[in-house]
């Protein structure tokens, strides 16, 4: 799809960022395990905290197609940082859609600058993919919550200073999804970052532990004004997040594409250029086709969230599709590139370990299935 003129330009301004300033450096960083400070910064001087915030709260929303555009161009230049702005902007919109007027006015503008930074607190130590199975409880004590549970696999969480928690306020309710609330969490007495988890790629941007004791926040630091809501607002929170996810994918997708396209060019063997030898050919072919079928799924996605119409089984099925391209073109180009594909000299290798990564992350592809097949039996079938 065509994007307005203005967001046109807000997307050639992160491409531009990333050809000029992310590419140069990535490699050093990523390796080196690096907290790329001068890069966040400068995404903050552009706005990328800000784009799913609109005025008076911050300086105008961009759409959902223009967003997952600005995520897969940071992504193709380095998937941490387009991690490193998922989580904030769901939270954002999860203030935006559920918050009370105060925690609007409270957060919003800080988090458009990038001045406050959030994540969110899903996954934990025993629970994965099952949600209502958590353990961590907040429990009502007069004019405050009192958290203790743990959660695992957060990103961003030592640089974030507000955690969107997701807890059970109501541990006996019946079904468990009733008793889920979201806490809007700031680093509290009680709340600590027990380790940083070592990861096979996602370099960078750090992924933690996190656990509560004890830890009391004010009631108004409920999302909304109801409890028991929590379970619910998540599931609209991840359609952004698994969009995004995709949109990360997806810009990984095409960095290996690109690379190995490049490469087929350059390579010579037995007389030409490798890409005119069958097998590789058919190999960019293939890898083109399935970029181009992810890239039109995802903005195709975006484009029905941004109708207001629900659409946990578009995400999902933007979220499967493009993941498990990302992952099969990332190592054609691993094959395109023969041994130099494993070498770290090349930064195919860093999409490889980067791929996975969105498989399993925003809910595993095997979650995805049981999604989109129970919407496909809900809705009877796609409406096409």
């Amino acid at each position: 799809m065509v994007l307005a003129a203005e967001e046109e330009a807000i997307v050639e301004t992160v491409r531009e960022f990333v050809d000029k300033q992310v590419r140069p450096v990535v490699r050093e960083l990523e390796h080196a395990n690096t907290y790329p400070e001068d890069l966040i910064g400068t995404m903050k001087e552009i706005g990328i905290f800000g784009l799913s915030i609109p005025e008076p709260y911050g300086f105008g929303a961009v759409s959902m197609p223009c967003y997952v555009r600005v995520a897969e161009e940071l992504a193709r230049g380095w998937m941490s940082l387009a991690g490193a702005m998922g989580g904030h902007t769901v939270v954002s919109k999860l203030i935006l859609l559920f918050g009370t007027e105060d925690q609007k006015r409270l957060y919003l503008p800080r988090m458009a600058t990038g001045e406050l930074r959030a994540t969110m607190a899903l996954t934990e130590p025993g629970g994965g993919s099952d949600l209502q199975a958590m353990r961590t409880v907040a429990r009502r004590d007069g004019d405050d919550y009192v958290i203790n549970g743990s959660k695992t696999w957060i990103s961003n969480a030592r640089r974030s200073d507000l955690i969107a928690l997701l807890c059970k306020t109501d541990p006996d309710a019946d079904p468990a999804h009733k008793g889920v609330s979201i806490l809007l969490v700031e680093k509290v007495p009680g709340f600590s970052i027990s380790k940083d988890l070592p990861k096979l790629g996602y370099k960078g941007v750090e992924a933690c532990e996190l656990n509560f004791t004890d830890a009391r926040v004010p009631v108004a630091a409920l999302l909304g004004s109801d409890e028991g809501k929590g379970f619910a607002q998540m599931m609209k929170g991840l359609e952004v997040g698994r969009l995004q996810v995709a949109a990360r994918a997806t810009g990984v997708a095409r960095a290996a594409f690109d690379d190995a396209l490049r490469y087929a060019q350059d390579r010579e063997s037995f007389g030409k250029p490798i890409w005119e030898h069958q097998a590789v050919g058919n190999m960019l072919a293939e890898m083109g086709t399935k970029l181009a079928a992810a890239r039109a799924l995802l903005l195709s996605a975006a484009e029905k969230f941004d109708s207001g119409q629900r659409v946990d089984m578009e995400a999902g099925m933007a979220k499967l599709f493009c993941s498990e391209t990302a992952m099969q073109i990332a190592l054609d180009a691993v094959r395109v590139h023969g041994g130099y594909g494993y070498s770290t000299e090349y930064d195919i290798e860093r999409y490889f370990r980067d791929a996975p990564l969105m498989i399993v992350g925003e809910g595993t592809n095997e979650i995805q299935k049981g999604v989109i097949a129970k919407q496909l039996v809900k809705r009877g079938g796609l409406s096409i």
